[in-house]
């Protein structure tokens, strides 16, 4: 999961103290070319070192992450542009045919790349090798689990908990900020169901780590104590030490189990399929695997549904066809019962709603790849080594791909729905995002639970949306004022 998690406000760190970069970017960056026949995309690399990533960072911040790439594409290419950014020379692939062109060629052409700041946070420096052996052959056991026939199994817990949830953290209070409200009960239920972890002090301790390691991910990479960054790396070691006492923990339970491969937990069903196969991962490498994936699937899930609340609340006519919705399902169902597959399935509008939230606010805004050869892409040429970004705002805000892409509208995906490679909220490929079904299952339990329970109103009208650690989130957490349904109650 660490490989598909968005890192660009990492940007950022060369906006400030420009000693720092000389300090940890080895000044290896050059623009001369000593290929003088090799014919590069268009554009220009900016400023030395720090190049065009000021640019990059302002129009993140501003909330408008897609202006970045479409005055290049406007003054250049298309189809792609270069550009430098992190200390990085780039090629920038745009439109359907460069999603495409990168899903087509992972492992062939490219290959995953994150800044070495990062790895240095979320994986031991002794274990950092995205692509071993090791992390491949565990990443392909866990992200089973995360298939349509595993977590089919797993709609009824979240349904339960969904309404607990609901009943003591919402209540009949009349106001509330949507989304630290959310991403605690989601970092809790994923702890449930990903590590088999219940008890409040244990959530606590983990979730305070976190938020240290969140807050210092992306950010100036000076460890010196005191510092966010400083603070993710020890935050981050105390997690993976934690969850190396959980995998103990669970192959103590497993080696006195008689049924190995019905453990409630993901992990536990995992380390029961390696002990089966005879395959030995390390307890550091699953620690530093399922920190990266808890970081990124209750930070993203979490985002999506404060984003689909926000705007359910500007458009309260789509809200009230996802509640009649969402009440026909209550019915044919039964009262008595927990949601199952077939009734998330039967969510088509809820399920275009979503959608339309993961176009206007996806949880990455792209995602970087390396150069294993010289590349010919459209006629020019990106030098092996050069770094690859693809950003879902060239299709996204596209008007030529969706209509008045700044209106809200579910319709959109009707029918037949988006061309291909032009909606592409999880990425694509072998490196889609394996938790993407997951995420979409949790989101609609939630929002079935949530609308026949309240209706709610937005405290701050104008609140605008900014891109912290990379999630398009409302800048104050959405504040809201709740009303319970008086003819309805949750079953």
């Amino acid at each position: 999961m660490l490989e598909e998690m968005d890192l660009f406000l990492y940007f950022s760190i060369f906006a400030i103290g420009g000693i720092y970069v000389f300090v940890y970017f080895p000044i290896t960056f050059s623009y001369k070319t000593n290929r003088n026949n090799v014919k590069l995309p268009p554009g220009k690399f900016g400023w030395p070192i720090i190049g065009e990533t000021i640019d990059f960072v302002l129009s993140s911040r501003n909330g408008y992450p897609e202006r970045f790439i479409a005055n290049r594409t406007n003054n250049y290419s298309s189809e792609i542009f270069k550009t430098s950014l992190i200390g990085e020379k780039m090629a920038v692939l745009c439109g359907p045919s460069g999603n495409k062109f990168v899903f087509s060629n992972e492992n062939r052409l490219v290959k995953s790349w994150i800044p070495h700041s990062v790895q240095k946070v979320l994986l031991e420096e002794t274990n950092s090798d995205l692509g071993s052996e090791e992390r491949t052959m565990w990443r392909s056991i866990f992200f089973e689990f995360l298939k349509p026939e595993v977590i089919k199994t797993y709609i009824p817990v979240i349904d339960y908990s969904t309404k607990q949830h609901l009943e003591d953290e919402w209540g009949s209070n009349q106001t509330l900020k949507v989304h630290p409200l959310t991403k605690r009960f989601i970092f809790a239920l994923s702890c449930k169901l990903f590590l088999g972890i219940e008890d409040p002090s244990d959530l606590a301790k983990l979730a305070d780590q976190f938020a240290l390691v969140n807050a210092g991910l992306i950010s100036l990479p000076v460890d010196i104590p005191g510092t966010a960054f400083s603070n993710a790396i020890k935050a981050a070691k105390v997690i993976r030490g934690e969850l190396q006492k959980i995998v103990r923990q669970q192959k103590l339970y497993l080696s006195e189990s008689e049924d190995l491969e019905t453990s409630c937990n993901m992990l536990a069903r995992s380390l029961a399929i390696t002990e089966n196969l005879g395959k030995f991962t390390s307890e550091s490498e699953i620690a530093s695997t399922m920190l990266g994936f808890l970081l990124a699937s209750h930070e993203a899930t979490s985002a999506l549904i404060t984003n689909l609340i926000y705007h359910l609340a500007d458009n309260p006519q789509v809200y009230s066809q996802v509640l009649r919705e969402q009440n026909e399902i209550a019915k044919l169902k039964g009262a008595e019962k927990l949601l199952s597959w077939e009734d998330t399935n039967r969510m088509k509008y809820s399920r275009n709603v979503m959608n339309e939230v993961l176009r206007i606010a996806p949880p990455s805004q792209g995602f970087f790849r390396e150069a294993l050869h010289d590349i010919t892409y459209t006629n020019f040429t990106i030098p092996k080594g050069w770094k690859i970004y693809w950003s879902v705002s060239t299709t996204h805000k596209d008007p030529k791909y969706f209509p008045k892409p700044e209106y809200f509208d579910p319709t959109r995906f009707e029918g037949d729905g988006p061309l291909p490679y032009t909606f592409t909220p999880f990425g694509g490929g072998p490196r889609m995002c394996p938790g993407n079904e997951f995420a979409r299952q949790l989101v609609l339990v939630f929002i079935h639970n949530l609308v026949r329970k309240y209706s709610w109103e937005k405290l701050l009208p104008n609140e605008k949306i900014r891109f912290d650690q990379g999630l398009a989130v409302p800048v104050s957490g959405l504040p809201i004022k709740i009303q319970p349904h008086r003819d309805q109650a949750v079953e």
